[in-house]
């Protein structure tokens, strides 16, 4: 708990820092001056920062919103946007391995699946491979080597049973390592669970926690071509839930074909985030989870946009001392 917490105050003096340089630099950050990119830190003393992805129906990244396209309410108040950017740059993903024994009919699948994304990657992007059966193993370590995370998926032979709420705890974990501001994991299983130590909740509570986005591709078998178990049954909802809760989205792989589109998809929402700040009308110092709405103002004569965000940020705690807070 004490680590946790001295990290939080070095995550904002950190974050307090860079503001005021980009300040002294280059004025205040408005809507006309999407040039500056401070890292997606989603809290400090006073401002919020809440990354949002804006998609069509056809799951295409929209870009050339401004800040008058966007409403945004804390806890249904709604708030004055005062900070608006767009970021790109290097993002670092965690690939979360499923090979337990239920996925020995759609190995090969997942396997693509891996693979197609990481051709697709930028030289800067960095990557780790978790894999899970009945324990969780770290294949490979945060690196830029796309073809190493290719060779290691390849040696991957399905046994056991499943602890995917366990791999996701230690994935979230093992990413905050990485140099890139933006990280996701990329979650490649059928959802099934039926032996993690964590429970859904404390998941739930990990992911908000976190600055990690996640999204699921869901292997499953297209035409119910064998018996499931009910874990098996639940997993996509499963999943779903996961990806919602990070901001990010579930993809239902029922045929090879449909992977470039989706890794496509997935890069370019990681790619192409606009950056929400503002501080909230009423202030909350009370380190407690605060739910955030975000709407899309449609734009006139175009197809239906829809958004997606994290749903909300735990506020600090600056009623206790300091060194009431440290305590074993």
């Amino acid at each position: 708990m004490a680590q946790r917490i001295l990290v939080r105050l070095l995550l904002f003096c950190t974050t307090v820092a860079i503001f005021e340089s980009a300040r002294a630099q280059n004025g205040n950050l408005s809507a006309d001056s999407p040039e500056i990119s401070p890292p997606a830190i989603h809290v400090n003393s006073d401002l919020v920062v809440i990354p949002v992805t804006v998609l069509d129906r056809n799951d295409r990244s929209v870009l050339g919103l401004n800040k008058n396209s966007f409403r945004l309410y804390d806890e249904r108040v709604e708030q004055i946007i005062t900070h608006f950017w767009m970021e790109d740059g290097p993002i670092a993903v965690g690939f979360v391995f499923d090979a337990s024994s239920s996925m020995a009919p759609n190995i090969r699948k997942a396997r693509e699946a891996v693979s197609v994304f990481v051709r697709a990657a930028s030289p800067a992007d960095e990557f780790l491979l978790v894999e899970f059966n009945d324990q969780v193993d770290l294949l490979l370590g945060l690196t830029n080597n796309a073809k190493e995370i290719q060779k290691q998926v390849a040696l991957v032979h399905p046994k056991g049973r499943t602890a995917l709420l366990d791999a996701i705890a230690f994935s979230i974990q093992e990413i905050q390592h990485a140099h890139s501001l933006r990280k996701a994991l990329v979650i490649v299983s059928d959802g099934g669970d039926n032996c993690s130590r964590r429970t859904m909740s404390e998941i739930k509570t990990l992911v908000r926690e976190s600055d990690v986005q996640i999204y699921a591709l869901g292997i499953f078998d297209s035409g119910e071509l064998r018996w499931q178990t009910r874990e098996e049954e639940g997993g996509p909802t499963l999943l779903r839930e996961i990806a919602k809760q990070s901001g990010g989205q579930l993809f239902e792989i029922k045929d090879l074909g449909e992977l470039p589109d989706v890794t496509a998809t997935i890069g370019n929402t990681l790619r192409n985030q606009y950056m929400l700040g503002y501080t909230p009308a009423k202030p909350r110092m009370d380190g407690k989870y605060h739910r955030v709405n975000v709407k899309i103002v449609q734009p006139k004569g175009s197809l239906r946009l829809r958004a997606s965000w994290r749903h909300g940020y735990y506020a600090p705690l600056n009623d206790r001392p300091l060194h009431a807070l440290i305590k074993k």
